[in-house]
């Protein structure tokens, strides 16, 4: 069985993007840097844990 090297890189990128999208609209909508960083770590941890249960149902397919 070969190693699908691009499910950990989509996994880390698609937390990266969530992190950092999430930060970003924060900061827009009047937050403190740190409280919207805080709250964009939260939605990079859901999302990373989103996207590791989907991509573990389809490989048990």
């Amino acid at each position: 069985m070969k190693y699908n090297f691009i499910r950990p890189i989509l996994l880390i990128a698609t937390a990266l993007l969530v992190k950092s999208l999430v930060t970003n609209l924060c900061m827009v909508f009047g937050m403190q840097p740190e409280s919207a960083e805080s709250i964009g770590f939260i939605a990079m941890i859901v999302a990373a844990l989103i996207v590791y249960t989907r991509i573990a149902k389809k490989r048990r397919q």
